[in-house]
């Protein structure tokens, strides 16, 4: 269900008032929608409405009070300024008998005007009013009074081409057509922009005899509510402006949702509803999320929203009996999974969507309840592949900004934030305090341009990776610890290259470095962050007893 704003189809110069006076003199007949609050206005044009009526009865009924001037017009005007700012449609607003005296009239004209209100009708019945089909008897104000009370309003205007339509209620009241025509020509030279002609009768004969008499001194509404069995043609053919459909929105609202609670209390479920509601995603359009999610695109500059990937499909064989039952990425550090851990510290930095790629005992991590708004893919090939064929499997997740990460590390909130800040398509995370970790860490050895300095203003900007080893040599600056960002642009040129390398024989043995070196060869730079330490990879019942250290284990809480 798409909205389609004013201003995308060329008329945004016009104004809504402009919008309501060229329908009020269209040679066409008009249709004018109830709507009660900003949802129902919305969808009234949704469904292609040219303008909305703002029911007064409507809007009482929906707030819980009777439509008899129980809401204050001040809190009608609340919910008249949700309506305008929800649609680029006119609005006429039932206007009672405008609240009170001439004064109370004339401010009202003006407070709608500075919500782009396009018009108001006010009824001449006493203050305060009665719904003209609740009583028989209505009491009328007087014609003077009420002359004066439409020439306050407009004089008060502040937008020339703000309309007031002049509703008279004599065949409502009894009075006949001799009445309601002296009082319609009175209105009309009081400065009324049109006339509602009002009847509660089943069949539209008085409204027609009073069109017959009136001619086109002024456009002419009508409300058939009553009279609703007469064929619309009918009123085209007698020359009506406008029809509104007076309360239909709310009427037919009550009744969806009595069905729905009537069948919710006796069912206790869902069940038989499902295609008798609106999905979710129509309630999210028409509250206007994707607009929202574009303007923060706009405007959000300072804070991305990153997808994560996790790659947790490996067992962690080094570990024995410990992972028997559980993948390593399930193990228990201090009361939590490392998984939790790392999700944790990735939620911290308002990551959006976390996909995990799991192969090994999968549905450890899927009857994890602290876990389960995690996007779970599946790498079932996990005992025979490597950790580029399970980034494979989550190529699609590689979009716009993204982090990878192996899902056996954990390591502090500092290190993610930097790893946000740093400029670059594609920045990976290397450890320069390589010597601290003995040979048994030679794994994801990094050569850069230069080495770390520990400079706080020399390191301001990123060092460039130059190869990935798995030995020791003279020139290694440091150890990449499995944590990289890429942005928009460089999420593209991954997928590019793990596509292009999961055409070779050996893809399905590939680790990271392969990707890296690849990157490399084919003159992709690669942005390197240094760290000092702050960190831990899980691979073996050593680094296991290092993370479950109660000092190690808080730091990362």
């Amino acid at each position: 269900m798409a909205i389609i704003h004013a201003k995308d189809i060329g008329i945004r110069k016009i104004s809504k008032s402009q919008l309501l006076k060229k329908e009020l003199n269209s040679k066409e007949l008009s249709f004018l929608m109830e709507a009660h609050n900003g949802l129902t206005a919305k969808i009234v044009e949704t469904s292609g409405f040219k303008g909305i009526w703002a029911s007064g009865l409507s809007i009482s009924t929906a707030l819980g009070v009777r439509d008899s001037n129980e809401a204050s017009w001040t809190q009608i005007l609340d919910v008249l300024e949700f309506m305008s700012d929800a649609t680029t449609i006119p609005i006429l607003v039932d206007g009672d008998t405008g609240y009170g005296n001439f004064n109370n009239f004339r401010r009202l004209v003006s407070k709608l005007c500075q919500r782009k209100i396009a018009g108001v009708c006010i009824e001449d019945k006493q203050y305060p009013k009665s719904n003209s089909f609740v009583k028989k008897y209505q009491k009328l104000a007087d014609i003077d009074e009420f002359c004066g009370k439409i020439q306050a309003g407009k004089d008060m205007q502040d937008d020339d081409n703000f309309s007031i339509v002049a509703r008279v209620e004599a065949l409502i009241a009894g009075w006949g057509i001799g009445e309601a025509i002296k009082r319609a020509e009175a209105y009309c030279k009081a400065g009324a922009d049109a006339i509602l002609i009002h009847s509660s009768k089943d069949n539209a004969n008085e409204i027609l005899k009073f069109k017959k008499e009136w001619g086109n001194k002024s456009p002419v509404i009508i409300i058939p509510t009553t009279y609703h069995k007469t064929p619309t043609n009918i009123f085209k053919k007698a020359g009506f402006s406008t029809v509104i459909w007076a309360n239909h929105s709310l009427r037919a609202s009550i009744k969806a949702i009595q069905d729905v609670t009537n069948h919710l209390i006796k069912k206790e479920s869902i069940k038989g509803l499902e295609n008798k509601i609106s999905s979710l995603n129509e309630v999210f359009e028409l509250a206007g999320n994707d607009e929202l999610y574009e303007a923060e695109k706009k405007y959000l500059l300072e804070k991305k929203n990153y997808n994560a990937i996790v790659l947790a499909a490996s067992r962690g064989h080094q570990l024995k009996h410990l992972t028997k039952n559980k993948p390593k990425c399930m193990l228990d550090i201090q009361g939590k999974p490392l998984l939790e851990r790392l999700t944790s510290t990735l939620k911290k930095d308002n990551i959006g969507k976390i996909s995990i790629v799991s192969g090994y005992k999968n549905n450890v991590i899927e009857n994890n309840n602290n876990l389960s708004n995690l996007n779970i893919i599946q790498n079932k090939d996990h005992a025979k592949t490597g950790e580029l064929f399970s980034l494979n499997k989550s190529a699609d997740e590689i979009k716009d900004d993204c982090i990878v990460t192996y899902g056996d590390i954990v390591f502090r909130k500092y290190i993610l934030d930097a790893l946000l800040s740093t400029k670059g398509e594609i920045v990976i995370v290397v450890d320069a305090l390589l010597k601290n970790k003995g040979k048994k860490s030679q794994k994801d050895l990094v050569i850069c341009d230069r080495e770390f300095t520990g400079n706080y203003l020399l390191e301001s900007k990123p060092a460039i990776l130059k190869s990935v080893h798995n030995e020791l040599k003279k020139k290694i600056t440091g150890q990449w610890i499995g944590l990289l960002k890429t942005n928009s642009k460089g999420s593209k040129i991954l997928r590019n290259q793990i596509h292009a390398l999961s055409k070779n024989k050996n893809f399905k043995n590939l680790a990271m470095p392969d990707l890296f070196n690849n990157l490399i060869k084919n003159k992709i730079k690669i942005n390197v962050l240094y760290i000092a330490g702050q960190w831990l990879d899980v691979n073996d019942a050593f680094d296991l007893a290092e993370a479950r250290k109660v000092s190690w284990a808080k730091s990362f809480n």
